[in-house]
């Protein structure tokens, strides 16, 4: 299936690791020119190469603080500057975690920061480019937390359930401009990151934090929310649904909602 991205520009915010860096990819695959944002140079640098490798006629990583709204709008001047406008911009960017008495109001305030304001101060910052290009998509990624609560997640499930709100308004807002607007709702995905913050948890219950059967079996343990099939997702399979509702082909899905879960007792 031809996507319509060959020549294409994007954005990936979060896009130099983890499902972030698999939806780059994926893009980058299909043809499109890709600007990944994330503070790390060295992750980003990395990450523009295998974007290179994949097939991006052009890739850039752009060192942007996520948290503060000058370096959102600095990261987006230059992609301005750099391709003049922006066809898909697709925000992964995401807060840290936490039960409810542990966080004071500092943490609530960096949690909303990272996991709602990120996603508007970026949006608006693109905006322009998007209006600029014969046709634009915005994808956010949410968290299926939004849905099916987790106390150990307080604040980045507000905060998620923030932009996921603000994303379907967007929705309706931006219809008259053309714009799709769509947000996707990970379940349990088993990256880098998650493989090295839980390795010694699971394998003190004898389980492989790198083995999805195993990461879903301690989930459904500790927390009791299993899924239908059985098993964690890959960054993979958050990348393909997402890279198509970032693309030409989709031409008539906005204001979802789209839960990539593996099965969840929720709709």
């Amino acid at each position: 299936m031809d996507l319509g991205l060959a020549g294409s520009a994007a954005v990936v915010t979060g896009g130099s690791k983890g499902m972030g860096l698999a939806i780059a990819e994926t893009l980058a695959a299909e043809g499109a020119k890709v600007a990944v944002m994330a503070r790390g140079r060295d992750a980003l640098d990395a990450a523009t190469k295998s974007l290179m490798a994949a097939g991006a006629p052009d890739a850039v990583g752009i060192s942007v603080d996520m948290s503060n709204g000058d370096s959102i709008a600095a990261g987006f001047q230059e992609v301005q500057e750099r391709w003049g406008a922006l066809n898909s911009l697709v925000h992964t960017i995401g807060p840290g975690d936490g039960y409810f008495e542990e966080m004071d109001d500092a943490e609530w305030d960096a949690a909303f920061a990272l996991g709602t304001m990120s996603g508007v101060r970026s949006i608006r910052a693109a905006l322009p480019m998007l209006r600029a290009a014969d046709w634009a998509r915005v994808v956010t990624l949410s968290a299926h937390s939004i849905q099916r609560q987790n106390p150990r997640i307080v604040a980045y499930t507000a905060s998620k359930a923030a932009l996921s709100s603000v994303t379907k308004n967007l929705s309706k807002s931006l219809a008259k401009d053309g714009i799709l607007v769509n947000c996707v709702c990970p379940g349990t995905i088993v990256t880098a990151s998650f493989t090295e913050n839980l390795k010694d948890i699971l394998a003190a219950d004898g389980l492989d934090a790198t083995n999805p059967v195993d990461v879903m079996t301690w989930i459904d343990d500790n927390f009791h929310q299993p899924c239908d099939l059985g098993r964690a997702g890959l960054p993979e399979e958050i990348a393909s649904i997402t890279t198509y509702l970032a693309s030409r082909r989709n031409g008539y899905v906005t204001g979802a909602t789209v839960n990539v879960d593996g099965g969840s007792d929720f709709v």
